[in-house]
């Protein structure tokens, strides 16, 4: 139990907190994974497209209709079964990469070695500081999971000038962690079909897949990316007035340092937070911005928690 209270590797896992509380999956606020706050229910779009799981899946249409928002030729895009497919995908291809900590922890599980010299894996905001790469930056990898939800633009087409790798995740932006889905952006036509070619066929859902375009239609980045903002700045001014001392971010979460025990103090207020030990940073706590519904239940659990 005290294992399920402390945390999981990616964070996540108020299925499990609640499970070992014994109490219902629903009176906890999840903010130890990173959603987009404001997205609209993806439960509904589903509902309408439960036909498609009698048939294989084809990525025909998604992927056009995902190139085309993305502005890149549909022949460099593989959609993947969410973000951790994608990164698993590059990097058995890589093989060989440099990772600067604190860094996202699956790129170095996905890597064969580590080297200093090899080509760079760089989350873009990066995660867990949630900072957007100054543009002197290079890298070889970038994962874009947040980028969309940062920026209010489908991906960083300025990167199209060298031969690099972008990864998205739509799990994140469209909140549907359960959902499992995400693409690789490949340098050209020959490593998109590396990437293919290493793919277990379906791995990607035909209700994964059918889901994409009604999705995209509901989709307005530049709004969510101004909404979420606000939300950001509003929390951290709610949280800091209760004494904690919160370090900004350009992604949909903030930081909050000197806490030892955060977590575990805020779990009884029915909050779950990510615990940052395990990127290296000690008494630090990753908190997502929450939906607008959830937000003063979050602000009047940080205040029943207090800070040490």
């Amino acid at each position: 139990m005290t294992e399920r209270l402390s945390g999981s590797e990616h964070g996540g896992d108020a299925g499990a907190v609640a499970a070992a509380l014994g109490v219902d999956r629903s009176s906890l606020i999840d903010l130890s994974m990173s959603m987009n706050p404001v997205a609209p229910d993806v439960r509904s779009v589903i509902a309408g497209q439960l036909d498609v799981v009698a048939d294989y899946p084809d990525h025909a249409a998604a992927t056009s209709a995902l190139a085309e928002v993305l502005g890149v030729d549909r022949s460099r895009l593989v959609a993947t079964n969410g973000g951790a497919e994608a990164i698993a995908l590059v990097g058995s291809i890589l093989r060989v990469g440099h990772v600067a900590a604190p860094e996202f922890s699956l790129y170095e599980r996905h890597l064969e070695s580590l080297e200093a010299t090899a080509p760079r894996w760089r989350s873009n905001p990066s995660n867990p500081l949630g900072r957007l790469a100054d543009d002197v930056e290079s890298a070889a990898v970038w994962d874009e999971a947040f980028w969309p939800i940062a920026t209010g633009t489908w991906t960083n087409r300025q990167l199209d000038a060298g031969p690099v790798w972008r990864l998205g995740s739509l799990t994140k932006l469209w909140a549907c962690p359960g959902l499992r889905l995400g693409y690789v952006i490949a340098p050209d036509d020959r490593s998109a079909d590396l990437v293919r070619r290493r793919q277990p066929r379906w791995s990607v859902s035909s209700l994964a897949l059918a889901v994409v375009e009604p999705m995209l239609a509901t989709t307005d980045l530049v709004k969510w990316s101004r909404t979420i903002a606000d939300l950001r700045s509003s929390l951290a001014t709610a949280i800091e007035a209760r004494g904690f001392r919160v370090t900004p971010t350009d992604a949909n979460w903030i930081l909050i340092e000197g806490e030892p025990g955060l977590r575990e103090r805020l779990i009884p207020h029915g909050v779950v937070v990510r615990d940052c030990t395990n990127f290296g940073l000690d008494n630090v706590s990753r908190v997502a911005v929450p939906r607008p519904e959830e937000f003063d239940a979050v602000v009047k659990a940080f205040e029943r928690a207090g800070p040490t």
